[in-house]
């Protein structure tokens, strides 16, 4: 018999032990072309200076400050141009200034820039009407960074910004986590896959579906196994796709019934379960186990318990895997609009909309119905009010914590 512990623990303890099972997959090298929303595994460091020479910050004119002295107007005479790309080679001598544009190169001993709205051009001269102080506009070699600098850390998942850094580091390719292969299916004689014919006893599966989108937004590969019948033969033909995966999630069959039948293939063999109970609402019978050697999250049939359970415990789960540097939910504070009342000793997770005030507070109203089959809410909400276990009443206008769910796109 496989070791079983049912007894029900917080979500704070359950979500330490699944991380703690949990450990940092490999890594592989990439094009920075497709490294969006991946995670870095080593730190980053500058092949060059940025910008790689002195350069313009306006369109106008190169001068040197010693020409600059008089009371303007004055004379300079113009000798050349310089434009990114094709930069003014040699030096300014008394009384001479070049056209130069944004981005292009400065003269060596030039050191101010007037803008062009300061100047008014006769045949080969210019006539400085405004003169400037000395490094006006001037953008110093290496004034972003320098060759050499660690600009990225380890453990950073990538944004665009970033990966325009990275070009700009002269950066090629990179070195990220590996993408997570995280294998789905749903359990249940009641389930049929969208578009099929609908029996009397049958409901749409939705989870797996919606699951596997999670999975791929928060930078996990997902590998959909479909739809398993309460039968324990075709369940353990599912379990035989699991090899070289790094994760299971299976939704349903969690609970204690006669048809949960994920539970019962845990408590076999060499498999283990080292979590049976979670104090949350939604999403109480939650299981963490492992199945052949490949971790497992056993999530619950409701659509929205196992939504919710799947932001609470897989993302964090899915972010260890890939070694990110911050594995847990970012929570933020808002306004509660309406009453809340005491809770019980499990912890609330509630559906509600999110509203931005003038000054940048957020309020959050949630639902009146927040029954774990409303999938219509769970889609509608824009956050998840986090009630901790035993939380006294509050009334409107009182401080919560908010899960918001747009970090979930």
């Amino acid at each position: 018999m496989a070791e079983f512990n049912d007894g029900m623990i917080q979500v704070d303890e359950a979500l330490k032990q699944i991380l703690g099972s949990i450990a940092k997959i490999g890594d592989e090298d990439i094009s920075i072309a497709n490294a969006l929303g991946r995670v870095l595994a080593e730190d980053l460091i500058s092949r060059v200076d940025h910008p790689p020479n002195r350069v313009s910050a306006m369109d106008g004119y190169a001068a040197r400050s010693d020409d600059l002295n008089l009371s303007p107007p004055i004379k300079l005479k113009q000798v050349g141009e310089s434009s990114a790309g094709n930069g003014f080679n040699g030096l300014l001598n008394e009384g001479e200034t070049i056209r130069i544009f944004t981005g292009a190169r400065i003269p060596e001993n030039a050191d101010t820039i007037i803008i062009q709205e300061n100047t008014i051009k006769e045949k080969d001269h210019i006539l400085i009407q405004k003169t400037e102080v000395s490094g006006k506009y001037v953008r110093q070699n290496g004034l972003d960074f320098k060759k050499g600098d660690v600009l990225i850390k380890s453990g950073t998942r990538l944004n665009f910004r970033n990966i325009a850094l990275i070009a700009a580091m002269n950066i090629p390719w990179i070195r990220v986590t590996k993408k997570p292969r995280i294998a789905v299916f749903s359990s249940g004689s009641e389930l049929v896959y969208p578009g099929d014919e609908i029996g009397p006893d049958q409901i749409i599966s939705s989870n797996s579906l919606g699951l596997s989108a999670l999975i791929e937004a928060s930078g996990g590969s997902p590998i959909n196994l479909g739809i398993a019948k309460d039968n324990i033969d075709v369940i353990r033909e599912k379990l035989s796709h699991i090899m070289n995966t790094d994760l299971l999630v299976t939704i349903g069959g969690a609970s204690v019934g006669d048809y949960d039948l994920i539970r019962k293939i845990l408590c076999e063999d060499k498999n283990t379960i080292k979590i049976g109970r979670v104090a949350m609402r939604p999403g109480k019978p939650l299981i963490f186990g492992n199945i052949n050697g490949t971790p497992m999250l056993g999530l619950p049939g409701n659509p929205v318990s196992a939504g919710v359970t799947a932001i609470v415990f897989l993302v964090p789960t899915i972010n260890k895997l890939l070694g990110s540097d911050n594995y847990k939910n970012p929570v933020e504070s808002a306004i509660t609009t309406v009453n809340l009342e005491e809770n019980d000793s499990r912890q609330d997770y509630l559906r509600a909309k999110l509203n931005i005030k003038k000054n940048g507070e957020l309020s959050a109203t949630p639902f009146n119905y927040q029954d774990s089959s409303m999938l219509l809410n769970f889609a509608k909400a824009e956050c998840l009010v986090v009630r901790p276990p035993f939380a006294k009443a509050l009334k409107k206008g009182s401080r919560v914590t908010v899960i918001r769910l747009d970090h979930f796109l």
